[in-house]
């Protein structure tokens, strides 16, 4: 089964959404949609009439968005939603009335760039996903993000909600793609899969630097919580302890990456509760590709039961 936003190591964008251009004034990270559409279609909700009215069906100047009803202010650490407008603009540049567009705000409380993954859902509409950042220390910074309608649906609701906020320190951000980092090698996590209490999420570390780069076996992890702060008492493992995954034998030997090259290692785990309290959800994992390296910080959402368990492979060279 697969895992529906569960990681920030391959990050949805949003297939309806208005241009990510900075805000003019905003720190950076700032995001703002081109103009939605000079709207002749009836406010949300409403049945078309034959007459257009003023207040409804009337044109409206390019860029004016219409607004429709909603409970605006919705918050969650740090992630505000401040207004709703029915229709955007699709990445064709087309017109999608049945489409609702949500405005947003990310303020960070911590004292260094943060990352944001926000994932946002509405009754009735495809949920999305958007990735702001980096975001200053005390900056807020607005965007936008675009929901189409749900196949089949006819009508949805005008509330919009946030499903989860995940932040990380922007210096520790995955980076799939895009310039290589400075540290001459990406690191980042697949989306996983799912299945029976039983979870995989792949690591995927790539040479994209000049040089030759060894690691020594299996990648170092931290867990950490939804609070930022290392959770203790759990045991990192080779994989095998936890389960067996099949494919080529789980040993760590060291492993040269020439420039270009990629290698893979994974993470598992069982989501099993055998007594009251105790139970571990952290949803960030730090991983550093070898002993000493830069740290990149990925969310694999751990939920670890009360197993105090968690399996790592060997890096492996990747075809």
């Amino acid at each position: 089964m697969r895992r529906s936003f569960a990681g920030v190591g391959v990050l949805a964008f949003l297939a309806l959404a208005g241009c990510g251009t900075a805000e003019p004034g905003a720190g950076a990270g700032g995001v703002r949609a081109e103009a939605r559409c000079p709207s002749k279609a009836p406010r949300y909700g409403e049945v078309p009439r034959a007459r257009p009215t003023a207040t409804a069906d009337a044109p409206r100047p390019p860029g004016t968005p219409m607004p429709v009803p909603s409970s605006t202010g919705t918050a969650r650490d740090g992630v505000r939603i401040t207004r709703l407008y029915a229709g955007a603009i699709d990445e064709e540049g087309v017109c999608r009335a049945s489409s609702l567009t949500a405005e947003f705000e990310v303020t960070n409380r911590a004292a260094h760039d943060m990352t944001y993954t926000v994932v946002f859902d509405a009754q009735g509409y495809t949920g999305a996903s958007r990735v702001v950042g980096p975001v200053g220390p005390g900056t807020t910074v607005h965007g936008r993000v675009a929901m189409s309608r749900s196949y089949g649906d006819t009508a949805g609701g005008t509330s919009v909600s946030l499903m989860s906020v995940r932040s990380i320190p922007s210096a520790e951000a995955p980076a799939p793609g895009g310039p290589c980092p400075a540290s001459g090698v990406r690191v980042y996590a697949d989306e996983g899969d799912a299945a029976m209490g039983l979870r995989v999420v792949g690591l995927h570390l790539e040479n994209c630097g000049k040089e030759p780069y060894t690691v020594g076996g299996r990648p170092e992890l931290e867990i950490i919580d939804a609070g930022h702060e290392r959770v203790e008492g759990v045991k990192i493992l080779p994989s095998a302890e936890v389960a067996q995954l099949g494919g080529p034998p789980d040993v760590a030997r060291p492993l040269t990456l020439r420039p270009g090259e990629r290698a893979l290692s994974g993470i598992v785990w069982r989501n099993t509760v055998e007594a009251v309290g105790g139970a571990v959800n952290a949803p960030y994992l730090r991983v550093r590709a070898r002993a000493g390296a830069a740290p990149v910080t990925v969310t694999p959402e751990l939920d670890l039961g009360t197993t105090g368990r968690l399996g790592v492979q060997a890096w492996r060279k990747q075809e």
